[in-house]
């Protein structure tokens, strides 16, 4: 089971400005394979199909527990395609004053057709996250191995958004998941080593570029963030500790567990963009209309009409 808290684990910078093509490129971490979709439902199903669990237990305990943080991921990556694209669009209740003539020009239409300018379930090009991208063998050391290539091509994606986009949320969405998606490249690799006794540390960092090199995630890095393994649970997943250990393979600082989910931070507001209209886009005067044809003069209707207008 899943508990689900109305928190993000970073707090968001204002965004500088709409960008409906910066959108566009970060829906690649969203939908694309490589995406935060991807992770989280590798992890997810690789963790319900798990066979043997009593005796491979800490394997288990580092897949689930890490599924669990995938969820957080989504949400910061949704939030932040989202702010880049609140107020593309002019607002108005005109529609023959054509409000999103300026969507013509965005590289993904979908935002404004499909949806409520908005994050979607597809990647930078509009095409749908599927259910081909989960791989799920059954073989414990064939899953890590995947899970290992499957991290690393994430941070390669992660970076080449954050060399493309310049707004402050963005970037600060981009700096935290290059630190936590970096543990996670690590807790594979660490949980390589312990089944297979293969030296995984001359292989990092992949791609070969430190997240010291990237401003916001550097700040994280400072305060060992990039070093720490939550624990998603406030029972289980218990033995991750035998697997998640030892120095960290590019500073040397011990691997640690913190029981307990990150400090969490409200998620920021949406504005409303009625020119779609979303969340409502009523005309008062229909409404009204309506109302009276429906119910007559009945008072609780008269007063949610009121404060529908209001």
């Amino acid at each position: 089971m899943i508990v689900r808290l109305d928190q993000l684990p970073i707090e968001f910078p204002k965004p500088m400005n709409p960008s409906p093509n910066s959108a566009a490129a970060v829906q690649e971490l969203l939908g694309g394979k490589f995406g935060e979709m991807s992770t989280l439902m590798n992890y997810t199903f690789q963790s319900f199909n798990f066979r043997g669990r009593d005796k491979m237990r800490p394997f288990y305990d580092l897949i689930a527990n890490i599924a669990a943080e995938e969820y957080s991921h989504i949400e910061l990556v949704a939030y932040t395609i989202n702010l880049l694209l609140t107020g593309s669009t002019k607002r108005g209740t005109d529609p023959s004053a054509t409000p999103m003539a300026g969507a013509l020009d965005a590289r993904n239409s979908y935002h404004f057709i499909a949806s409520g300018q908005s994050a979607m379930p597809v990647d930078s090009q509009g095409n749908p996250w599927n259910g081909t991208y989960v791989f799920s063998s059954g073989n414990l050391k064939l899953d890590l191995l995947h899970n290992f290539f499957l991290e690393c091509g994430a941070r390669a994606n992660k970076m080449r958004v954050y060399e493309m986009v310049d707004d402050p949320a963005a970037r600060a969405m981009l700096g935290y998941l290059l630190v936590r998606g970096g543990t996670h490249i690590v807790a594979y690799a660490r949980a390589l080593e312990k089944l297979t006794g293969a030296d995984l540390s001359k292989l990092f960092p992949i791609p070969d570029l430190s997240n010291q090199r990237f401003p916001e995630a550097r700040v994280l890095e400072e305060r060992n963030l990039g070093h720490v393994m939550f624990r998603f649970s406030p029972n289980d997943y218990k033995t991750f500790d035998q697997v998640w250990n030892g120095p960290h393979p590019e500073t040397g600082k011990p691997l640690v567990v913190e029981d307990g989910i990150p400090a969490g931070f409200p998620p920021p507001a949406l504005d409303e963009e009625p020119q779609l209209p979303a969340p409502m886009g009523l005309d008062a005067a229909f409404m009204k209309d309506a109302a009276q044809r429906l119910f007559g003069n009945d008072p609780d209707v008269s007063s949610a009409m009121r404060g529908m207008n209001a």
